[in-house]
């Protein structure tokens, strides 16, 4: 495993990603997989009344279509989260799109939503045979305007209300020109009341999550979780990726267009976290940013988080990441 890790960062980041999900989805179809890597023992926990093996799971845009549902349970997460999906199939922003700083633990993306749409999803939750905790993360496409934006939200949220366990709804992705508007005063009202009347008339009476970016002001996120503790929404992803590439130690990539994930966005979403639980003690929080190590999983934890996902600590340290976190 380690071999092949090393070989594939050699290769294109999106070849390299494809290839190590592929590979390991054909070691779990050939029940091979256990002779390549050990999961954790389960700790079982309750959390927004969902049953999880642990508290570490996967972010959106790991697997963004669900195709790697069953290989990835596989490995021993308490939880995956899938997506982010939009209504229809988009190619995403022109390559190259991806690009990793190995020496510092990180990743610039501007992949913009790339997707096989929302029933390709909605065919493969249905079709799982993994019995764990599966959230869905949506967005909207990238050619919605204005008021469509949120109709792309309520056709996600229509089709796979039935069988997502929690949902994510994503306005804070940098890589859909002006999606990270929807999180204004005046926006981020009507989002919320639009789908609150939705999950309402569905009757959807499992946790919904809003996914909010590292990069807005402290006012910004006050009335964001204001609305939430007002809502029928269950809590917040903290945070998606940052487009403060100061962030980053090389100067080469501070002009590169895109979401800054891995390392860098530790200390930036943690603190995101506690600020939120100094407004809203008691809101649910999941999360997310630069988890590399146990001591970063736990941090997450202090600063708030009920649970932890990590996305860049995988692709760079591969399925151990998920021993050395939850062995400790």
């Amino acid at each position: 495993m380690t071999i092949f890790l090393k070989f594939i960062k050699y290769l294109p980041p999106e070849l390299a990603h494809s290839l190590s999900l592929i590979s390991l989805k054909i070691l779990h179809n050939l029940l091979i997989l256990k002779f390549f890597y050990k999961k954790p023992k389960p700790k079982p926990f309750s959390f927004l009344n969902l049953s999880f093996n642990n508290k570490l799971g996967t972010a959106a845009g790991l697997d963004k279509n669900g195709d790697y549902i069953d290989c990835l349970g596989a490995l021993g997460f308490g939880f995956l989260e899938v997506g982010t999906v939009t209504p229809l199939p988009q190619n995403g922003n022109i390559k190259p799109r991806i690009f990793r700083v190995f020496d510092e633990n990180a990743v610039i993306n501007r992949l913009g939503f790339n997707n096989k749409g929302i029933d390709h999803l909605l065919n493969n939750l249905k079709n799982r045979s993994y019995d764990g905790i599966v959230g869905v993360n949506i967005g909207a496409n990238k050619n919605s305007k204005d008021g469509q934006r949120i109709e792309d939200y309520l056709i996600c949220i229509n089709k796979i209300h039935k069988y997502a366990d929690y949902i994510t709804v994503n306005i804070s992705s940098p890589n859909t020109p002006g999606l990270r508007d929807l999180q204004s005063a005046k926006n981020i009202s009507q989002l919320i009341d639009r789908i609150d009347k939705e999950i309402k008339s569905l009757n959807y009476l499992k946790p919904i999550f809003l996914k909010i970016s590292p990069d807005e002001s402290q006012s910004t996120i006050l009335n964001i979780v204001e609305k939430i503790d007002n809502s029928s929404f269950s809590g917040l992803i903290a945070t998606n990726t940052t487009i403060e590439k100061t962030l980053l130690k090389n100067v080469i990539f501070h002009d590169i267009e895109g979401g800054l994930s891995g390392m860098p966005l530790f200390n930036k979403s943690t603190e995101m976290i506690a600020y939120i639980k100094t407004i809203s003690p008691e809101i649910p929080i999941i999360g997310v940013g630069g988890v590399i190590s146990n001591a970063d999983y736990q941090a997450k934890l202090d600063a708030g988080a009920n649970i932890v996902q990590l996305y860049t600590g995988f692709i760079i340290k591969g399925p151990s990441i998920i021993n050395d976190i939850l062995s400790k």
